[in-house]
């Protein structure tokens, strides 16, 4: 008997869909026909598998409003957010339909013959997605991989499978071979679980928590199977004395309550030079209480709710009645999982310090000069993310080369672009997503030396 679960609209607490999960044999079926048009995708001329990449980008632009409608009701996401994610996947195939004809291998002089290299794609590939970013997260994996020569497995997450399932809709209908990209909605504990242990599947691309990371790791490592790992984060946004102070502030609720907070990148410990804290703290204030709040449907509403009750939960168990808030935002009352950005001053070793909330909660912690600042970013295990506020160039390149974090943005809180490489230090990770070598990442490389005869 197939088990279901019911998708549910976050911000009226309505049932969307009934979704079927893939069972264990289901998998296995599925890994078998993937292999099979794996096979017959590598062969083709790299040019023809560009096309098919560009037709399937070119399908998503055409369901861009259609894709963003369907993550507003599954997810809370604003529908500007939401817009923006649906282009991103069409610009991820975009960019990513250039790399067949790229992947051109080496040629390097040796004696006695000709030495050559050759990127070969590894077969077929299982991809684990979160529920934060349904489907740009999921392009992130398919799309590379797809471009070397893979077959992709997706399993999206339970809470927000409905714009993943309808992409691989898309894809057959934009001509790709219907078993070279399957999404398979289902539990983590079997889905995922069989991703891990069935011999055919090659490589798991995983984005979650570093608790389940860890175990998805340890599974790999028993076929020796390779692993991309983006995790968990508590990442810094650093404001010195120097910088924009009026800017650092108006921006800084962007850097964390984006997404209600449910973002590995959110900079949720915001450091602050002490000279400068009380301004900065006068500042923000109106910045957090101006965040608009409510219908993710509405244009304009910047933050929707939390994804779930059980999520929402989590995160008010972090703010308990004696917390040490400084200010709140608005955020509706009635059906949905509504949480307001939430803004505390706790002491530096609180767990709302060190841990990751994954919701619009926010510490503020004052610093004394560069050493303190960078001692402070860095007293964490993660390190994926950060912001540096600095008019002083060279504090912000010895700031940069210091705060040990994968992506940091000087003045901004810019994470992500497709075309620059992603991911995490310390337990925020292992590997690297986007950028031009995402493709490598997909492939094994094969050496091939020649011998050629000395002529008369």
């Amino acid at each position: 008997m197939s088990q279901t679960s019911d998708v549910i609209n976050p911000a009226t607490e309505e049932v969307l869909r009934t979704v079927t999960h893939t069972d264990e044999a289901g998998v296995d079926d599925a890994v078998a026909r993937a292999r099979s048009a794996q096979r017959a995708w590598a062969r083709l001329a790299p040019a023809d598998r560009a096309a098919a990449l560009r037709a399937f980008a070119a399908v998503v632009d055409a369901h861009v409003e259609e894709l963003a409608q369907l993550e507003v009701a599954n997810s809370g996401h604003p529908i500007g957010n939401a817009r923006w994610e649906a282009g991103h996947v069409r610009d991820v195939l975009q960019y990513y339909s250039a790399s067949p004809e790229r992947l051109s291998g080496k040629q390097i002089p040796v004696a006695g013959g000709l030495d050559v290299t050759f990127n070969e794609p590894l077969g077929v590939v299982g991809v684990i997605t979160p529920w934060n970013f349904p489907m740009t997260i999921a392009s992130w994996g398919f799309a590379p991989a797809l471009a070397a020569g893979n077959a992709v497995l997706v399993k999206p997450a339970e809470w927000t499978p409905l714009t993943t399932i309808r992409l691989g809709e898309l894809a057959v209908e934009a001509g790709l071979p219907a078993d070279l990209f399957q999404v398979l909605p289902g539990r983590g504990s079997v889905v995922g679980e069989r991703f891990v242990t069935h011999p055919d599947v090659r490589k798991i691309v995983f984005t979650g928590s570093t608790e389940v990371g860890m175990r998805v790791m340890a599974g790999a490592a028993r076929q020796v199977k390779r692993v991309t790992l983006e995790l968990g984060g508590k990442s810094a946004n650093i404001v010195f004395d120097d910088c924009d102070l009026e800017k650092a502030a108006a921006t800084a609720p962007y850097g964390v309550f984006d997404n209600s907070g449910q973002d590995c990148c959110a900079r949720s410990r915001i450091l602050v030079q002490r000279s400068v804290f009380d301004r900065f703290m006068e500042l923000f204030e109106p910045a957090v209480k101006g965040v608009v709040v409510g219908d993710p449907r509405v244009e304009g509403t910047e933050m929707g709710p939390l994804v779930s009750k059980p999520h929402w939960e989590s995160v008010a168990g972090y703010v308990p009645d004696d917390a040490p808030v400084a200010f709140r935002g608005e955020a509706p009352s009635g059906p949905g999982y509504w949480f307001p950005p939430t803004v505390l001053t706790p002491a530096p070793d609180d767990r709302t310090v060190t841990e990751e909330i994954f919701g619009p909660v926010v510490t503020v912690l004052p610093f004394d000069d560069e050493a303190d600042a960078i001692a402070l970013a860095n007293d964490t295990p993660y390190g994926l993310s950060g912001s540096i506020w600095t008019d002083n160039l060279s504090r912000a390149l010895r700031m940069s080369r210091a705060v040990e974090s994968g992506n940091l943005s000087v003045n901004s809180h810019s994470s992500v672009r497709y075309t620059t490489p992603f991911g995490g230090f310390k337990q925020s990770g292992l590997g690297r997503e986007l950028g031009p070598d995402a493709p490598l990442s997909f492939t094994e490389t094969k050496n091939v030396f020649i011998a050629v005869e000395e002529g008369n």
